[in-house]
């Protein structure tokens, strides 16, 4: 088990340099959900596609350039979001992703310069191979379960803490937690801020660890939401960063899809499952909202025939 540290706010200022430096703030599209109006906060517009891009620049650049090669494991998003900041940084890294990753996050990730291993069944046999990777003297980058990659995902909180006045409810896809942490860190600063995190409802490890009072194990079912789905790392410390948040609702794969549809239809925005789970709680009725409420769409990379099947549906 790795002994990680909780980010601090030394952390959250140096990530908020780093993601600044590189990155233009992300729009806010408004929309009109079950008769209310909510914002769309567009993680679609990052290069990467993803708001993984944050993290990843935000602990690369705690790294010398030239230095150790870094190594990640990752369901697309942040293995895209390591190899961009690689890229850009002037490093080596190695990206590990299970053998049935989506298409088209392999198919991204094979446009960099970096070294893609397929690896295991899912993303914990991906996640495992990585650590052991790191071993061999490389830099491990967790996607959720680091201290710079979380203060780097507080990032997207930030920019929209700046953007609007509160009070706010937020709502945050939630996988190994990281983002939703970084959102939670944010937050100390801002009562008028409520979080409402949102899971699929066939992977929840991070509500069962906060429910639990500690790391769980828990069983993964499929989901088209793949950048949610998994286990986290033996000892994580986003369960215990999330713990005070005001609540990690699920959804099903129906309402997932649903979600998809309508912000394509409606919207017009191209959204992965792992980034529509926000605005399917919002449809579901499982958001109870104060203020303003700002939707973390947080990610566009889905593979073509998924998204043509379920907009045929």
């Amino acid at each position: 088990m790795r002994s990680v540290r909780r980010p601090t706010t030394t952390d959250l200022e140096r990530a908020a340099e780093a993601v600044s430096a590189h990155l233009r703030p992300t729009p806010l599209l408004p929309v009109n959900i079950a008769g209310d109006e909510v914002l769309l906060k567009l993680e679609t517009f990052q290069p990467t596609g993803s708001f993984k891009v944050r993290g990843a620049l935000a602990a690369l650049s705690m790294q010398a350039a030239g230095s150790a090669r870094v190594v990640a494991a990752s369901a697309g998003n942040h293995g895209l979001g390591v190899a961009y900041a690689a890229t850009a940084l002037g490093m080596a890294a190695t990206v590990v992703v299970s053998n049935n990753a989506s298409p088209a996050k392999v198919e991204a990730l094979r446009r960099f310069g970096v070294e893609l291993v397929q690896h295991g069944a899912d993303y914990d046999a991906a996640e495992a191979h990585a650590l052991t990777l790191a071993e061999q003297g490389a830099v491990f980058v967790s996607g959720y379960n680091d201290p710079h990659v979380i203060a780097g995902q507080a990032t997207l909180a930030a920019e929209v803490g700046a953007a609007i006045d509160g009070p706010l409810t937020l709502v945050v896809p939630v996988g190994g937690g990281g983002l939703l942490a970084g959102t939670a860190l944010w937050a100390k600063r801002r009562p008028d801020v409520r979080i409402v995190g949102v899971e699929a409802a066939a992977s929840r490890a991070v509500s069962s660890a906060v429910a639990a009072g500690h790391w769980v194990e828990v069983s993964v079912g499929e989901t088209l939401a793949d950048g949610l789905a998994g286990n986290m790392e033996a000892g994580c410390i986003t369960p215990e960063l999330v713990r005070d948040v005001d609540r990690i609702v699920a959804v099903t794969e129906p309402q997932i899809e649903e979600a998809i549809r309508f912000l394509a239809t409606t919207a017009g925005v191209v959204v992965e499952a792992s980034g529509a789970v926000g605005v399917a709680a919002l449809m579901a009725g499982k958001v109870d909202s104060v203020g303003r409420t700002v939707v973390f769409i947080t990610g566009r990379n889905i593979a073509r025939p998924v998204l043509v099947r379920i907009l045929a549906d």
